[in-house]
């Protein structure tokens, strides 16, 4: 269980450390998240020895797929090219990633925890009603590796093509009801701080789509949710599935062709995925898949708390 992974993190860490990873659960921390190099709260992967990071991978490992783990390596691993390009080591570091914990792992209350660093920020909530792994960030600079002995490795590459086949796929007047501006957005927008800012689904129905287009976008789909271990996984598919695949609305901002600023947005009840690939020549992604009003597992624990008898108070800090 991945409580008992997160634990044994814990426990090889030793005190010191476990009290530098280790928040209550309503604390405001759980909230910063951010997919950019910056200082960073937690337990850095670069500040701890080769067998407490051992334990950090596996607390990783245990909460994805193997295509998950396989992708946060691959975005771990791009900071070796970045820093090459930046001539920046320091900032550009595939260890510069922290993990912190939220609450107590297994406990009776809700837990979490989180890795986060740059172009990945995966955060996890567990309650005694469910769990939630959103918002869940990936992103990739390069995408497309041109030089080097890794010359041709493609980071999220599935998401830009596939994205693309569907919109240019679709008959003329669909794509032009699913384009909802001619440029592109600058970055995604709901990103740290604005999870709630896209309310209403803009672009084309799934319900209009010919079944070949729908699921060119399942596929899209899938490749966020299919990143989470497989029990999980299923879950977030029936939940997808109960709200009404006809409702999800397929959008896009900005050029068809390859190498050229674009955008474009999964949006319904239960999902919200956003890409953007704007920046250095539309070679850097920035991704995020939110399940909204699920997010940091808000919906649970507003259920927890209207079942069960808790101070007033910690109810508006744990739902924020």
């Amino acid at each position: 269980m991945v409580e008992n992974t997160v634990r044994d993190f814990l426990n090889a860490l030793g005190s010191d450390l476990r009290r530098r990873a280790v928040f209550p659960f309503d604390a405001e921390e759980r909230w910063n998240w951010h997919y950019i190099p910056r200082e960073r709260n937690g337990v850095l992967l670069k500040s701890i020895s080769d067998a407490q990071r051992q334990a950090a991978m596996a607390l990783l490992r245990a909460a994805l797929s193997e295509r998950g783990y396989a992708r946060a390596e691959d975005i771990m691993w791009l900071e070796n090219v970045l820093a090459k390009i930046e001539r920046d080591p320091e900032t550009y570091d595939p260890l510069n990633y922290a993990v912190t914990v939220f609450g107590e792992p297994g406990g009776k209350g809700p837990w979490g925890w989180r890795i986060d660093g740059h172009h990945l920020s995966l955060n996890f909530a567990h309650t005694p009603d469910g769990i939630a792994v959103t918002p869940a960030f990936f992103g990739a600079h390069p995408t497309n590796v041109e030089h080097g002995p890794h010359a041709g490795l493609r980071v999220l590459g599935a998401e830009e093509d596939l994205g693309r086949q569907l919109i240019r796929g679709l008959p003329d007047a669909q794509r032009e009801h699913a384009v909802i501006a001619r440029d592109a957005f600058d970055d995604i927008i709901t990103g740290p701080g604005r999870e709630g800012s896209l309310r209403r689904p803009a672009g084309l129905a799934f319900g209009i789509m010919e079944e070949s287009h729908r699921n060119l976008a399942m596929r899209i789909i899938e490749e966020f949710i299919g990143t989470m271990r497989p029990a999980v996984a299923e879950a977030e598919r029936a939940r997808i599935r109960e709200a009404g695949l006809e409702q999800i609305h397929f959008a896009w901002a900005g050029s068809l062709e390859p190498r050229r600023p674009h955008y474009y947005r999964l949006h319904g009840p239960n999902l919200l995925i956003e890409y953007d690939n704007t920046q250095n020549e539309a070679n850097h992604i920035h991704s995020v898949w939110h399940d909204p009003g699920h997010d940091f597992a808000t919906d649970l624990l507003r259920r927890h708390y209207e079942h069960h008898s808790h101070r007033a108070g910690q109810h508006v800090e744990l739902l924020r």
